[in-house]
């Protein structure tokens, strides 16, 4: 994965990814930029694979054994909506040595928050319109919270998968699903009403990095596994002296980071 602006689209290698992180610091929180085009405004506005050795499994289970449980329930997904979810973030997030799935890891119940709050009702995007189309530098330019695009790419996603495959998304096999993810990134899978490389590079992709390195009081990084596995502190690392004292080291308190419940 990488982090280079220039280039959204997903490449899932999850153990690059959390290179990168580590090399850079926590990714950025910001939500994604999304883009949209005149005839999708229209439309809407009227209606690599996972590690699978045993001894990676045994690993997996051990370190999920030991993590909190994520949050129960789901405030925004309903079912089908939380099937299509669950199963993207266990492809995007495989268990493996380090941590186990992304639904384990929290990952679906951090991104159902985000939609279900502030984030996903649009309480910070203008939506009085007028619904032109834009350059992609003008940003989010539909009449739909991002919650409703983003529901409304599930819909899309999953009806272009049961015309492509013959079955639902979440009845593929774990490649089948890693497959049909790449292509809807690479805009090889597309829908008349939703621009789905848009919706999965400047929604979902950018959710799916913060429900990994964001505070576990938000849903996701349960029993902070992200921030152990980049050796990220948590909240010490806002001490600006700790930054001049260890740069370049490792940080003693990366062993045992702390979130906002640690100091609430």
């Amino acid at each position: 994965m990488t982090n280079d602006q220039s280039d959204k689209t997903f490449h899932p290698n999850r153990r690059g990814f959390l290179g990168v992180a580590a090399a850079t610091g926590a990714a950025s929180l910001a939500p994604g930029v999304l883009i949209g085009t005149a005839a999708t405004t229209t439309a809407l506005a009227e209606a690599s694979e996972p590690a699978s050795s045993q001894s990676v499994d045994a690993s997996a289970s051990t370190i999920a054994a030991k993590l909190p449980s994520p949050v129960p329930g789901y405030l925004s997904f309903g079912p089908d909506e939380a099937r299509f979810v669950e199963v993207m973030v266990n492809v995007m997030c495989p268990a493996d040595a380090l941590t186990p799935g992304g639904v384990d890891c929290g990952l679906s119940a951090y991104i159902d928050r985000q939609l279900a709050g502030g984030f996903g009702k649009g309480a910070r995007v203008y939506m009085r319109g007028p619904w032109r189309e834009g350059k992609p530098e003008l940003g989010y330019q539909l009449p739909l919270t991002p919650e409703q695009f983003f529901k409304a790419g599930l819909a899309a996603a999953d009806a272009a998968c049961q015309k492509l495959n013959g079955k639902a998304f979440s009845e593929l096999d774990e490649s089948g699903a890693d497959r049909f993810l790449h292509e809807i990134a690479n805009g090889k899978v597309t829908d008349e009403r939703v621009q789905l490389a848009s919706w999965f590079n400047e929604l979902v992709y950018p959710l799916f990095e913060q429900a990994c390195f964001a505070d576990p009081v938000y849903g996701g990084n349960v029993g902070k596994v992200f921030w152990k596995a980049i050796g990220y502190p948590g909240l010490p690392a806002v001490h600006s002296q700790d930054m001049v004292d260890f740069r370049g080291k490792p940080f003693p308190g990366a062993a045992d980071p702390k979130s906002i419940a640690d100091f609430a």
